[in-house]
């Protein structure tokens, strides 16, 4: 076993077969495409718990194999489609920012523009996948640049819209709202497109329902709760400032009290949707 990659997150290792891949979920923990210094207690027990939650529940072709610790999972190994499938069903986020900033999002003209408002309908929102920025790409972008078919792109958008509405669905049900998700997927050896990746609280927006009022910053149950300090202390403008310089700011020390909540929120929200005890 060979390490091919120490992610934002997760460390990637090729097993000796050279067909499957091991995921070693961390307890890191990014924002802002900022790999912080300060770790996350249990936080990569439950992303790999709850990815294999999620890969078992959604009646989806994906590339998990088998959990084989309570932070490490097996999967086949799959050549991975360069484009984050992200799907909104909010009014949160960049999509703020970037319809604030006159962006055609697609969105209805009779759309109402409250903060955290529900969408008429769950927006297709792809962005570039990169391990520097990810940024919002178009369907025309991705299939003229032959990363994708026509098909391709109608696929993942489709299958990713019907994802997100089965896990909405699910959380719903266990009291939280989903405001939006990434999806990410790869061909397999036989040249089929299924999901990969994971699925935790990294790759979406949750929100307690009890809590919920439109027009305001939402009470999150993922790492929101980090970007939101990170703008409130300043640090989110010294990431702008040090990107125009092609540079990165070395990452601050969180706070023992968002460590602890944070730690608590991402095992409350896997208990609850799970019903499964860490």
């Amino acid at each position: 076993m060979r390490l091919l990659r120490r992610g934002k997150v997760k460390d990637i290792y090729e097993l000796d077969d050279g067909k499957n891949i091991l995921f070693h979920f961390s307890d890191r923990i990014s924002a802002f495409d900022i790999k912080m210094s300060t770790p996350i207690p249990r936080k990569g027990e439950v992303l790999c718990k709850f990815g294999e939650f999620w890969f078992n529940s959604l009646g989806t072709r994906h590339h998990m194999i088998k959990v084989v610790d309570k932070d490490k999972m097996l999967v086949e190994k799959l050549n991975m489609i360069p484009v984050e499938c992200v799907v909104r069903g909010y009014f949160y986020g960049s999509l703020v920012e970037r319809y604030r900033s006159g962006i055609d999002l697609d969105l209805p003209k009779e759309f109402s523009p409250v903060l955290a408002t529900k969408l008429p309908k769950p927006v297709f929102d792809p962005t570039t996948k990169s391990e520097e920025h990810d940024r919002p790409t178009k369907a025309q972008e991705l299939t003229s640049s032959k990363v994708l078919s026509k098909e391709e792109y109608e696929y993942l958008e489709e299958t990713s819209i019907s994802l997100y509405n089965r896990m909405a669905k699910v959380a719903n049900g266990a009291g939280f709202i989903m405001a939006d998700v990434k999806f990410e997927f790869g061909r397999n050896s036989a040249g089929e497109i299924v999901l990969g990746d994971s699925l935790g609280p990294d790759e979406y927006r949750l929100w307690l329902a009890s809590d919920y009022v439109p027009g305001r910053v939402q009470e999150s149950y993922d790492k929101q709760l980090l970007r939101d300090w990170l703008i409130k202390t300043g640090f989110k403008d010294r990431i702008d400032t040090f990107a125009l310089e092609g540079r990165k700011p070395d990452a601050p020390v969180i706070p023992i009290e968002l460590v602890n909540k944070l730690s608590q929120r991402y095992i409350a929200a896997y208990e609850r949707i799970t019903g499964s005890r860490l």
